[in-house]
């Protein structure tokens, strides 16, 4: 009797051992290692900078006034070619007293000589934020009036002879284009004066 009890225990204990050992995996180092735990950091999903801001443009700097009233200036005077046909060469003309007394401005200057010694000066000022026609309406020329036709796109005009010196005074904007003759007799001075005074018109006028 007591031989049967022995043996059921050593039975129940067999099978205990048994059911344990089927649970786990036949793999000797799953009974010693502690499975390794899992890191949340590790495993989120990584986090993406914000883009970088593109680099701002360098703002553009004002162009200077005087720089484009002397700019503008240069365009409206007269060149060599303009005044080929009056058979002049480059060269220290005479101004007349009315030119050299406009105001102060960005001014640029051509001068030709005649084969004979008269001469032909051009002057145009830039008044950079001012007025042209109120410094020809302003002017102070001796001599009598010279008449000419009304110019097209001119704001304010105004001629004179003195002698045998004839100015002509025209404006558009800010610029002021003068023109002086000089010749041997005021006839001559007057017709050369208007002989030039169209291409003197189409280059003033054609400056914004």
């Amino acid at each position: 009797m007591r031989h049967r009890q022995v043996l059921a225990v050593a039975a129940v204990a067999l099978v205990g051992l048994t059911t344990a050992c089927g649970n786990r995996p036949n793999d000797l180092e799953t009974y010693y290692d502690d499975p390794t735990p899992v890191n949340d950091a590790t495993t989120s999903a990584p986090v993406t900078p914000p883009p970088a801001a593109p680099p701002s443009s360098p703002t553009s700097a004002a162009p200077d006034p005087r720089i484009l009233a002397a700019a503008a200036a240069s365009a409206a005077l007269l060149s060599d070619e303009d005044v080929a046909e009056e058979g002049v060469s480059p060269g220290p003309g005479k101004a007349s007293g009315c030119l050299s007394g406009l105001a102060q401005g960005e001014r640029r200057s051509a001068s030709w000589v005649y084969p004979s010694g008269s001469g032909i000066t051009h002057e145009v000022t830039a008044y950079a934020g001012g007025s042209g026609a109120d410094v020809v309406s302003a002017a102070d020329c001796a001599g009598q009036v010279l008449a000419i036709a009304p110019q097209p796109g001119v704001a304010q005009q105004r001629a004179w002879c003195d002698g045998s010196t004839c100015t002509v005074l025209l404006a558009k904007g800010e610029l002021v284009s003068a023109l002086s003759v000089v010749a041997s007799t005021p006839a001559r001075a007057a017709d050369a004066a208007k002989r030039l005074l169209p291409k003197v018109v189409a280059k003033l006028v054609a400056q914004p």
